[in-house]
Order: structure tokens, then C-alpha cells, then sequence
């Protein structure tokens, strides 16, 4: 049987809208990372793009489970002596509620170049409003 690798102009890619209220973020990420790689699709190659569009909305009412709303942190060195800030769980809901699932798909997503591609197209609001209405999401079901 004869191996086939599909060319970049014959793949089809959707548009999917998830609902991130009360989900664990953990959960969130993988499932948002198996629909950005492609890894549902019948003919996924690791080496290929392959992946669908994500919309999340409800990002600011993800939850995180056990104690890691005041117990979890987010670091950011500046590359200047003294230079590492640490941000709580709890502060960067408020601040950028986007940026705490964006922060795990990113970190479980292949470290290579393909990943750089991949994660432009997962795109997070922190309210029930999205302006892809014109792409036509389709909800994906739990």
C-alpha cells in the first residue's frame, strides 16, 4: 500500500469554537492542541500543518483546580540583573485572562517551528463575544 502526504493546497480547515466556563485549563489545552496539530484528522503527518482554527471563548471563567489560583505563578525575566517578576494565578485572571491558556497550549505544543505556525491560529476572548462569526465556528460538543 502506497503511503500518500497530502499537499499544503489539499487540506481543509475548519473553524472550531470551544467554551472554556468551568473547565480545568489543563484539559482545555490538550484538546485545543490535538485540534491545532491536525491529530483527529485521517491523513495527520507530525511533520505536516495540518490543524484547524480554535476560537475560545470564556477564557476568564477557566478553572483551575486545587490551590493553583493562589499557589501558581507565572515568571517573565527581563534579562536585566533583578530582572524576574513573578505574577499569582489570581492577578493574571484579572490582568490578562487570555494569556493563562495561552501560556499551557504554548508550552505543550511541539518546541519546534511548525508550533510558532500553529499557535497564530487559536484565538482567545475572555467574554462570550467573538467577531469569527463570518467563518462560521462550529461548537465542538464535550
Amino acid at each position: 500500500m502506497k503511503t500518500t502526504i497530502p499537499k499544503q493546497s489539499e487540506i481543509q480547515r475548519k473553524w472550531i469554537l470551544l467554551d472554556a466556563t468551568d473547565k480545568p485549563a489543563g484539559r482545555l489545552a490538550v484538546e485545543i492542541c490535538s485540534l491545532l496539530r491536525g491529530r483527529g484528522k485521517v491523513d495527520f503527518a507530525p511533520h505536516l500543518d495540518m490543524g484547524d482554527f480554535v476560537v475560545v471563548v470564556n477564557t476568564a471563567k477557566v478553572l483551575l483546580t486545587g490551590r493553583k489560583e493562589t499557589g501558581k505563578t507565572y515568571a517573565k525575566y527581563t534579562r536585566y540583573q533583578s530582572g524576574l517578576t513573578e505574577t499569582p494565578a489570581a492577578e493574571m485572571r484579572r490582568k490578562n485572562p487570555n494569556y493563562i491558556i495561552w501560556h499551557a497550549v504554548k508550552d505543550m505544543l511541539p518546541k519546534n517551528h511548525l508550533s510558532r505556525t500553529l499557535i497564530k491560529r487559536l484565538k482567545l476572548y475572555p467574554g462570550a463575544e467573538h467577531p469569527h462569526a463570518a467563518q462560521q465556528p462550529v461548537a465542538k460538543e464535550d
